[in-house]
């Protein structure tokens, strides 16, 4: 990937270019390398490359998009690198992944079309790149970009909340996402100590990169999306951008503990290589899986005591599948632990969690690797959806 600093190091590179109509074209000389890796003689020809179309010209926050970059130049090279390069307002780097590589430029001209990705609504920097051979980085005329807010349709309407099936409880903790995720204060996004490199976990069979803007908020539900990243794993394969939210490094560090029963509503996925879950951890264990699932079994759930061993393949054709909300209810109970699926036990595991335990929630969407269930691939969008997360006390 390269620095942020290229794209930031030059004011006019990123000039807005107000209703421009034609696009700069950028010269690049021909002759002998000069100290820039440049070329250039007194009789050469100067190269220009123009920048003919730049898209997408609009995204909507949740939604992945494809980039796309058609330039030309007068006569034809081989740039290193092309790709889109996006900038929010604080200059962070949020390119499209997934840059061409080797790529030759003629007068008759040349598309690139990148991976895609998300962006949380906003206004962006937006601008095509070129790298030469020497390793010189080129920002080709930039215009702002727009991320509309999703106009996602609220959750299914259903009647008001079935009463807590394990009784003698009070809500003590929820998150609704009725608004912003609370980044830092109540959720913590970029790592998890579940992940051996923090941000990343190749040896549990997963793709994910964890990044917070691939959980997005609108209409009283949060959308997980997963896409191709531009980050390599330690294993060689492509990693994916994803979405996790833990309490774990948070502000406020709510734990739940014995005794307590958490329950999420959620939306199953149908991407290939999705992998949700509620589970917890903490101190390189203490994990009970709410649910784990996987769209290759679709009617079937994953329940599990990691702590003191406990386990049921839940299967429900009526429940549970692809695309369908469902609600799924743990009791982390000191003798047994009881999962429950839309208010109804389905597992006691007879073993539970002892008197004293206590753990951070964690609510993702993981991509797997392909070991046990299909991988991700491709670049099309996966995503999962929550309606609410709440712990009763």
């Amino acid at each position: 990937m390269r620095p942020t600093s290229l794209a930031l190091a030059t004011p006019a590179r990123l000039g807005v270019l107000a209703g421009a109509a034609a696009l700069v074209g950028v010269p690049l000389a021909a002759g002998p390398a000069d100290a820039a890796g440049f070329t250039s003689t007194a009789t050469s020809t100067a190269t220009s490359v123009v920048q003919d179309r730049l898209a997408p010209t609009g995204m909507t926050a949740g939604t992945a998009s494809t980039g796309s970059l058609t330039l030309h130049a007068n006569r034809c090279f081989t740039a290193k690198t092309v790709g889109v390069g996006v900038r929010d307002a604080a200059g962070a780097n949020l390119d499209f992944p997934g840059s061409a590589s080797n790529v030759r430029i003629c007068p008759g001209g040349t598309t690139v079309t990148t991976g895609a990705r998300t962006l949380p609504a906003g206004t962006y920097t937006q601008f095509g790149f070129w790298q030469d051979t020497a390793g010189g980085w080129h920002n080709l005329p930039s215009r702002t970009l727009t991320v509309a807010a999703a106009a996602v349709t609220a959750p299914d309407q259903t009647p008001a909340p079935a009463p807590v099936p394990v009784p003698g409880k009070a809500l003590t903790w929820s998150e609704e996402f009725s608004g912003p995720i609370a980044w830092g204060s109540k959720w913590t996004g970029d790592r998890s100590s579940a992940y051996r490199y923090g941000s990343h976990n190749p040896d549990d069979n997963k793709l994910d990169w964890l990044a917070p803007s691939a959980v997005t908020v609108s209409g009283g539900a949060a959308t997980f999306t997963a896409t191709p990243s531009a980050h390599t794993l330690e294993n060689g394969k492509q990693a994916w951008d994803t979405g996790l939210l833990t309490t774990e490094y948070s502000k406020d560090a709510f734990q739940v503990r014995t005794g307590d029963y958490i329950e999420a509503r959620v939306k199953l996925p149908a991407g290939n290589g999705a992998w949700p879950a509620l589970w917890t951890w903490k101190d390189g264990n203490n994990e009970i899986d709410s649910f784990e699932y996987h769209p290759d079994n679709p009617n079937l759930l994953e329940l599990s005591n990691r702590i003191r061993s406990g386990l049921k393949y839940h299967t429900d054709a009526n429940a549970i599948a692809p695309d369908r909300w469902v609600t799924i209810g743990t009791y982390y109970g000191a003798d047994s632990v009881d999962w429950y699926v839309n208010g109804a036990k389905v597992f006691s595991d007879g073993t539970g969690v002892g008197a004293n335990w206590s753990a951070y929630p964690i609510l993702n969407l993981s991509l797997s690797a392909g070991q046990y269930h299909p991988a991700a691939s491709g670049s099309a969008p996966v995503s999962f959806s929550a309606d609410y997360l709440r712990v009763y006390r």
